[in-house]
């Protein structure tokens, strides 16, 4: 009998959850991963481990650019306002990375959070209406 490689069961439970995901929550496990790769990255940088921090905070750059690159200014009033907190966030985990900054990852870490909890709450709204 042949068995998969490990990992491969989570690796398809995870591709199942994105590929079945509503919008919301995709936006929802989108901005759980930043909260957790900043976390992280604040966490590598004040124990002075460079790589992680580079890696988590990287990936955490990579999902804002990714939230602004899909954000529609023209979807509602408030969306330019949400683009330049994603622009600020974008600004500050790249400060963080190169100057080993924890404070400025604790900072984006929180925007991060107040927002995914946001979101959370506004689909959690939407999905009783």
């Amino acid at each position: 009998m042949t068995y998969p490689p490990p990992g491969a069961a989570r690796a398809r439970y995870m591709a199942d959850s994105i590929s079945t995901a509503s919008p919301a929550r995709l936006l929802i496990m989108l901005y759980d991963r930043l909260v957790q790769d900043v976390s992280q990255g604040e966490q590598a940088i004040r124990e002075g481990n460079r790589l992680i921090a580079g890696e988590r905070l990287m990936h955490a750059q990579d999902i804002v650019s990714e939230l602004l690159a899909t954000l529609d200014l023209t979807a509602w009033e408030g969306a330019e306002n949400v683009a330049a907190l994603y622009r600020w966030m974008l600004s500050e985990l790249v400060q963080a990375n190169i100057k080993q900054d924890a404070g400025k990852a604790a900072s984006t870490l929180e925007l991060a959070t107040e927002l995914r909890d946001a979101w959370r709450e506004a689909a959690m709204a939407v999905g009783s209406a």
